[in-house]
C-alpha cells in the first residue's frame, strides 16, 4: 500500500513498518483523533479466504477485552475495499529481536525484568482464554522507556492452515515452535510457555537453540533433540536461570510449567542466594510417544542331550462324514447370519444418525450453510436482530445451540446480525457545547470542536454541526465536529461621520452594539447625518458595548417656523429602557436550551420605524439600560416592545415625549 492512501477515509498511510506471515504493518495518521497509529492489513492472498477473514475478525474482537500495560491496544477493526485491517497502538521503539542484536549481552536482572513483563502480558491473555500461538521476539516490542508491548495475540491462528514448507512465511516462527505444534497436535497454553522458554534462551545466549536449512528440519529438532545448555555457552549463567529454560521447554507437557504464573514465580527467585547451589534440572520421564527399542530375546546357550524319541502310536479314529442334510443346515445357517449382518449394517448406514451442532457464531449465512451441509443439516428459519459484537450478516446464535445433538437432516435456525442499532443524531445547534459533549461522549461518540466568532450567539453555544439531525448513526462509531461560538470578536470602530441614522443602526446591529442617538442643531448641510461619535474612531468594541452618535438636526432662520403651530411641530426625544436579564443556566425543563445569555429583540414605532419589524437585536448577560430614539409629528404617539428569548418582558404604548 502506497504512502498517502487514506484507509476508510480516516487513516492516512505514512510508511511500511514490516511484513508478516498473515498481514503487513504500516504507520498511519488518524485524521480524526490526530495521532499516529499502527495499521495491520491482512495480506492480499488471504483476502478471499473466508476462514482466515472470519478468524481475523473473531480474534480481533476478542483482543479488545485485553487491557494491559504490556499488550498493544486495539483501537479499531474494519474493512476497506475488501481489505481487512486492524488499527492498533503505535509503539515507537524496536522489537526484541533487534534489541537483543544491539544490546547483547545484557545484565541478568535486565533479562529477568523483560521476561517478567512478557509473562505478565501472556498471563493476562491466558486468563481470558486467549492463546498467542506465535510468541517470538519479532512480536515483542520495547518502547523508548524500556516498556514491553506484545502484539499479534491470537492472529497467528489463521496461518496455522499453512504448511511448514512455506519457509518464507513460517521460517521466523518455527524457531519458537513447541513440539506439539510441530507434530500438528492440539495447541494449549503450555505451547506459549515453550515459546517463552526459547525467548529466554535467546536473551541469555544471543541465538536460538536449533538451526536448520528448512523449517521442517528445525521443527523436527524441537521434538527430537535435547535442549542445548545455556551454561555450556556461558558458564556464568546461574543454574536456576538455566533450569527455568529447561522446565519451560520440557518435551513432556506433564513436566513443563503448567501455567505462566508458575514460570514467573520460579523466574523471580533465580538470582537469590538461597538457590545458588541448585542442581541442574532433568526431566523425570521420556515422552510417551518416543520410539522404544526392544531388546532381542536371548537364545539358550546350553545344549541339552537329545533323548531318543519313541514314536507314539496314535489311536485310529474314524472320520465321521456329515450327511447331506447336516451340510445344508450348516451352510444355510451361515448364510442366514450373513444376511442378518448385512441387513443390520445397511439399516444403520441408511438410517439418520445423531450429529452435533457446530459453533456457527461469526460466520456468514453462506458459510454456516456449508458447515451444516457437511454434517447433513439444513438451514431453517433465519431472523435478524441488532448486535454490537458481530458485523452485519454474521451469525449471532443458532437454535438448537452449539454442541446440541440432533438427528441428521434436521433444520437449524439462525439469528443474523443487523449490525449495531442506529439512532437519529439530533439537532444540537444553540445548545451548550460542554453539556452536549458530555452527553454524547457518554454514548461513545467522538466529539470534535472548532471555534468561530459570533456577534449574535453567546460564547460556548453550538453554531453548526457536521452531521444532519436526521442522520442515523451508531453512537460508538460516530464522529461529529461542532462549530462553537467564541463570542463576539473584538472590532474597531470605523469613522461614522456622515452616516445616516439608518446606516449607523445597521452597523451597530452587525457588531451587536447598543446604539444611543442624540441630536444637535446645525445650520450647515450635515442635517440628518452623524457629526460625532463615542467611543472615538478606532476604539476596540465587543458585542453589548454602547455606541453613542450625534446627528445634526434640521434648523431654519424663519421666525414663522419658530412660531408655527405646535400641532405641526416634529419632536425628537429618547426614552430610557432597562432590559431585564434572566439566568437560564439552571433550567431543567425537557429540551430547554441552557445558556448564560439572553437574546433581546426590540420593536419600535414612530415616524421612522414600523412596529412590524425588529428595530434592534442584541445579546445581554446582565441588566442593560439603553436609550430608544423617537421622532413624532405633532400629537402623534409612539410605542415599543422588548422580547427576551421569545417572551415579551416590557412594552409601552402612547409615548408622547421623552418624559413619558
Amino acid at each position: 500500500m502506497k504512502a498517502g492512501y487514506v484507509l476508510s477515509g480516516r487513516y492516512k498511510i505514512k510508511k511500511s513498518l514490516g511484513e508478516g506471515g498473515m498481514a503487513n504493518v504500516y504507520l498511519a495518521f488518524d485524521l480524526i483523533l490526530k495521532r499516529e497509529v499502527a495499521v495491520k492489513l491482512m495480506r492480499l492472498d488471504l483476502r478471499d479466504n473466508p476462514a482466515a477473514i472470519r478468524r481475523f475478525k473473531r480474534e480481533a474482537i476478542s483482543l479488545t477485552e485485553l487491557a494491559h500495560p504490556n499488550i498493544v491496544s486495539i483501537y479499531d477493526l474494519g474493512e476497506d475495499n475488501g481489505m481487512q485491517y486492524l488499527i492498533m497502538e503505535y509503539v515507537e521503539g524496536m522489537d526484541l529481536k533487534e534489541y537483543i542484536a544491539q544490546n547483547f549481552p545484557f545484565a541478568y536482572s535486565r533479562v529477568i525484568g523483560i521476561m517478567e513483563q512478557i509473562l505478565s502480558a501472556v498471563s493476562e491473555a491466558h486468563a481470558h482464554d486467549i492463546i498467542h500461538r506465535d510468541l517470538k521476539p519479532q512480536n515483542i516490542l520495547i518502547n523508548e522507556q524500556g516498556q514491553v508491548k506484545i502484539t499479534d495475540f491470537g492472529i497467528a491462528l489463521a496461518t496455522s492452515e499453512y504448511s511448514l514448507t512455506q519457509t518464507n512465511t513460517l521460517m521466523g516462527s518455527v524457531h519458537y515452535l513447541s513440539p506439539e505444534q510441530a507434530r500438528g497436535s492440539l495447541v494449549t497454553k503450555q505451547s506459549d510457555i515453550y515459546s517463552l522458554g526459547i525467548i529466554l534462551f535467546e536473551m541469555l545466549t544471543g541465538r536460538v537453540p536449533y538451526q536448520g536449512e528448512t523449517a521442517v528440519s528445525i521443527a523436527l529438532k524441537h521434538f527430537q533433540n535435547e535442549m542445548p545448555s545455556v551454561r555450556a555457552f556461558d558458564h556464568s549463567i546461574p543454574q536456576p536461570l538455566e533450569n527455568v529454560v529447561l522446565r519451560a521447554t520440557a518435551k513432556n507437557l506433564r513436566e513443563r510449567y503448567q501455567t505462566v504464573a508458575e514460570m514467573a514465580a520460579d523466574l523471580r527467585t533465580t538470582l537469590s542466594a538461597t538457590r545458588a547451589t541448585e542442581p541442574k534440572w532433568h526431566p523425570f520421564e521420556t515422552l510417551d510417544d518416543e520410539t522404544k527399542v526392544l531388546e532381542p530375546l536371548k537364545i539358550a546357550t546350553k545344549v541339552q542331550k537329545k533323548k531318543p524319541t519313541v514314536p507314539e502310536k496314535k489311536p485310529e479314529t474314524k472320520t465321521k462324514k456329515w450327511s447331506t442334510k447336516k451340510k445344508w443346515l450348516f451352510w444355510g445357517g451361515i448364510c442366514f447370519i450373513l444376511l442378518l449382518v448385512i441387513f443390520a449394517a445397511l439399516s444403520f448406514a441408511l438410517s439418520p444418525h445423531n450429529v452435533s451442532i457446530p459453533d456457527l457464531r461469526g460466520m456468514t449465512k453462506a458459510e454456516a450453510k456449508g458447515v451444516l451441509s457437511d454434517r447433513n443439516l439444513k438451514v431453517g428459519k433465519v431472523s435478524y436482530q441488532n448486535n454490537d459484537k458481530y458485523y452485519q450478516g454474521q451469525v449471532i446464535s443458532s437454535t438448537p445451540e452449539e454442541a446440541t445433538n440432533v438427528r441428521e437432516n434436521s433444520q437449524v435456525s439462525l439469528v443474523l446480525s443487523k449490525g449495531p442499532e442506529k439512532f437519529k443524531f439530533g439537532d444540537y445547534t444553540g445548545q451548550s457545547y460542554a453539556t452536549v459533549k458530555k452527553k454524547l461522549e457518554a454514548k461513545g461518540v467522538t466529539v470534535l470542536k472548532q471555534n468561530e466568532y459570533s456577534n449574535t450567539v453567546a460564547k460556548g453555544e453550538i453554531l453548526d454541526q457536521t452531521l444532519s439531525k436526521n442522520k442515523k448513526v451508531v453512537w460508538d462509531q460516530t464522529t461529529v465536529t461542532f462549530t462553537v461560538s467564541s463570542g463576539a470578536g473584538q472590532s474597531y470602530l470605523r469613522d461614522l461621520t456622515g452616516y445616516t441614522e439608518k446606516s449607523v443602526r445597521d452597523y451597530a446591529n452587525e457588531l451587536g452594539l447598543v446604539l444611543k442617538v442624540k441630536k444637535e442643531s446645525s445650520s450647515d448641510s450635515t442635517a440628518g447625518l452623524v457629526i460625532a461619535q463615542d467611543p472615538a474612531v478606532g476604539s476596540p468594541v465587543q458585542s453589548g458595548d454602547v455606541l453613542q452618535v450625534t446627528l445634526a438636526a434640521n434648523t431654519t432662520s424663519s421666525s414663522s417656523s419658530s412660531s408655527a403651530s405646535s400641532s405641526s411641530q416634529e419632536k425628537t426625544f429618547a426614552v430610557n429602557v432597562t432590559l431585564p436579564y434572566a439566568n437560564n443556566a439552571n433550567s431543567t425543563s425537557t429540551g430547554a436550551q441552557q445558556s448564560t445569555t439572553n437574546k433581546i429583540e426590540i420593536y419600535l414605532q414612530d415616524k421612522n420605524h414600523s412596529f412590524s419589524s425588529v428595530y434592534q437585536t442584541l445579546t445581554i448577560a446582565r441588566d442593560t439600560e439603553i436609550s430608544l430614539p423617537f421622532t413624532l409629528d405633532g400629537s402623534a404617539t409612539g410605542k415599543y416592545k422588548v422580547v427576551r428569548d421569545g417572551q415579551v418582558v416590557a412594552e409601552k404604548d402612547n409615548i408622547k415625549d421623552s418624559g413619558n
